[in-house]
Parts: structure tokens; sequence; C-alpha cells
């Protein structure tokens, strides 16, 4: 069950999270009362790109454990996003070249949970990901994550491929992890960089491999030609944080 934090119940308190400007994941409505004060507020959740499901009303009292609901539910994020700017903040901390993880639509919680987990382990300042199509902060990303999203700043932005280049722009080099690519153990991965992760299904989107400087790819010795997005992306970073470590120690 959603931890009682994590969603917000009743029409009053749901119009004034969005009001607020608080993170939301996604508005849930039961089946026919996309009506009156309700039509209301998911007018604005759209107007602020906030995804709205009519899911049944069994649902929505699930999740709020009994509590009077109105027949609407907003979920909401478990910590505010970062921005890219912060990104950068955390990487001069460190006094670092920016290590930073692009997830593009990456849509299952647990893979993003996963990522977040192994990110914080491996050193990395950040993780960006899409607005849409895309899992967020959720309970269960967090549940997933083992607490990590605590220290790993996350960016929420619209337009993905114009944000990789403003990375470009400040320093980055962009690898993203594709098949087709060269071995990724035979690049210099030292440098100021982003490594871009594509969805589980369709793996990078059109625009977003345009963007990439080098697309990085791992050898497939089985019969099965792909590894699970999130424990790809775990094997690229340890090699990102392997040569980095190398670096320091000479």
């Amino acid at each position: 069950m959603q931890k009682s934090t994590d969603v917000i119940a009743g029409r009053n308190p749901v119009n004034e999270a969005i009001r607020s400007g608080r993170a939301i994941e996604s508005i849930l409505i039961a089946k026919g009362e996309l009506n009156g004060s309700v039509k209301v507020i998911a007018a604005k959740a759209k107007a602020q790109k906030i995804p709205i499901k009519e899911v049944d009303k069994k649902k929505l009292d699930f999740l709020c454990g009994g509590a009077v609901h109105q027949g609407i539910v907003a979920l909401a994020a478990i910590k505010e996003y970062s921005t890219v700017d912060d990104i950068f903040a955390l990487a001069r901390e460190r006094d670092e070249k920016p290590f930073i993880i692009v997830l593009d639509e990456i849509e299952d919680p647990h893979n993003l949970g996963a990522i977040i987990r192994t990110a914080e382990c491996a050193g990395a300042h950040g993780i960006i990901i899409p607005k849409r199509r895309a899992a967020g902060l959720s309970y269960t990303v967090g549940k997933s994550s083992a607490g990590a999203y605590e220290y790993m700043p996350v960016a929420r932005v619209t337009n993905l491929p114009a944000v990789l280049d403003e990375l470009k722009e400040r320093g980055c080099w962009i690898y993203g992890a594709d098949m087709d690519g060269q071995v990724y153990c035979s690049s210099d991965l030292t440098g100021a960089c982003a490594l871009v992760i594509g969805s589980e299904g369709n793996g990078l989107g059109r625009l977003v491999r345009e963007k990439c400087d080098v697309i990085l790819s791992l050898p497939m010795c089985g019969k099965i030609n792909s590894l699970n997005a999130s424990v790809a992306a775990g094997v690229l970073m340890y090699e990102f944080t392997r040569q980095r470590l190398n670096l320091k120690a000479k």
C-alpha cells in the first residue's frame, strides 16, 4: 500500500496541492466522477501536464485506507525534484567532473529505483528523467532504491533532446547505451559526461540517439540479445566509475 504521505485525498487537498506547485506524479479520478469541481481540478492538472487516470472507485478506497477521497486522489512525489543546475552544483561541491545519468522514458518504477540506487553507489551526481512517458519519484521507486533517492538529485525535464544540447554546452560528452555501438570499455570515460539509457522496450529514441556523441554497447554472448535496463545501466555506470577512480589514483 502507498504511504499516506504519498497520497493526497479529497477535492480541496488535491486542488491546493496543484495550486501550490507541489510535484505530483498523477491524478486518479473514480469512474463517473469527472464532473463539477472534479472536472475543474482535472483541467488545472492538465494545464500543468500532470497525467490523469480514471480508475475504479475501489482502487481509491484501497489507496486511502478508508479515508474520504470524494472521487479524486493525487499521488505526490516522495521528494521534490532537483534541477540540472543542482546536479552541476553537486559535482562542483565534490570537486569532480560531472557524471550524469539520463533516462529516456524508463517506465518501470522498479527499474528507476534500481538505477537510482546504483547511480548513488557509483558516485553519479544526478539523474535526469523526462516528464512524459516515464516513471517518476513514486513510493515504489523510493522503496526499490533502498532509500538512495534521499541522496541522489533527480531532475525532471520537458524536452530531453534540448537538455542534452545544454549538457554539451556545459562541457559534457554524451554517451548513449544502444546496439551497434563501440564496446563500452574501449572508450575514455573519464571526462565530464552523461550516460543515456533507453527505454525498456524501444531503447533510445531517434532524437535522443542523434544527440549522443558516442554509442556504447555491451557484448552479448548468449542467445538473448539484450539486458534489463537497470542491469545494463549498472554495468555501464561502473565502467565510468572504474575509469574515473583509476584516473584519480594516478
